[in-house]
């Protein structure tokens, strides 16, 4: 479960926040052609949404033949070894020496976050109080996910599933960074102090975090770029928990910038099956824009 939530956080963390940007132009789709710049063969990249049912596949045209048709799969992470990565996970989780939450928090605070851990993760602070504030945000995002949108199909993420299928053809898959990589980014830029205050926030404005996963959720099956971007590009004055400066580039941008100094390479040696999280694909500073500036081509495989 906990190395689920892990992934699962880089999507649903960011549709919580906001920063100003102008709205690119329409963009629709979820699986996009890469072409030109010397590419032999094209390659494909694909908008996941990390907790949507697999059976939003079977609405995509054209996914599977554009799987088959190239010869490796990349993530955001190589997820051959969860069993590895689920330990990375849990000891990066604890909380450091000389924090706990009687400290971090009044009392109010304290009792609040404990119902709220009991009702939607099912055990409470004298369970779970060894988990550093993210860890406890992550996993109270996921559980909220989950109520909010119950499905009684398998427990399988497309990101998963698309490497699944591509160890099951014998293919290799690849990693855009690493489980250390993630770690710094779900526990490594923000203090125990800010996490705390994050993860209070947002449990106190559970409606506004729904009305924010609302219009993802449907934005995203209308394979609507243009929506997704605006959630996360457009300062909502609204937002209770907005994010200080810099935040949600860690988040987003500055992880967009390292994986473009990868992917022209994993491309150019082998043709690609792309999947990482939709809202990486979007606005000015997403991958579509990026590939582009780069000098490829790169075309949505719209729906006939």
């Amino acid at each position: 479960m906990l190395h689920k939530t892990f992934t699962y956080l880089l999507l649903l963390s960011i549709s919580l926040t906001s920063c100003a940007q102008p709205a690119p132009q329409q963009e629709t789709g979820l699986l996009w052609k890469i072409s030109g710049n010397k590419l032999e063969k094209p390659s494909y990249l694909f908008g996941t949404h990390h907790l949507a049912p697999l059976s939003f596949l079977d609405s995509i045209d054209g996914w599977e033949e554009a799987f088959i048709a190239t010869q490796q799969t990349i993530g955001e992470l190589d997820m051959n070894n969860t069993g590895e990565m689920q330990m990375q996970l849990m000891i990066a989780s604890l909380m450091p020496e000389g924090y706990d939450y009687d400290t971090l928090l009044s009392d109010d605070d304290r009792n609040f976050l404990d119902e709220t851990l009991k009702e939607y993760v099912g055990a409470g602070l004298e369970q779970m109080g060894t988990m550093k504030p993210a860890m406890l945000n992550t996993l109270l995002s996921v559980m909220m996910y989950k109520k909010f949108y119950p499905t009684d199909e398998e427990e399988m993420s497309m990101d998963e599933h698309f490497q699944k299928e591509a160890r099951d053809r014998y293919r290799q898959t690849l990693g855009l960074e690493s489980v250390e990589d993630q770690i710094t980014v779900l526990f490594g830029t923000q203090s125990i102090e800010r996490q705390a205050e994050v993860l209070m926030c947002n449990i106190k404005n559970m409606d506004y975090g729904k009305q924010q996963m609302d219009k993802l959720m449907d934005a995203y099956f209308a394979q609507d770029l243009t929506a997704m971007a605006k959630l996360y590009e457009e300062d909502d004055p609204n937002n209770p928990c907005p994010s200080v400066e810099g935040e949600k580039d860690l988040l987003n941008k500055a992880r967009n910038e390292k994986w473009m100094e990868r992917l022209p390479e994993m491309m150019s040696k082998k043709s690609s099956f792309i999947a990482v999280g939709c809202l990486h694909l979007v606005g000015k500073d997403g991958l579509i824009q990026r590939l582009r500036d780069e000098g490829y081509r790169v075309e949505a495989v719209v729906n006939d």
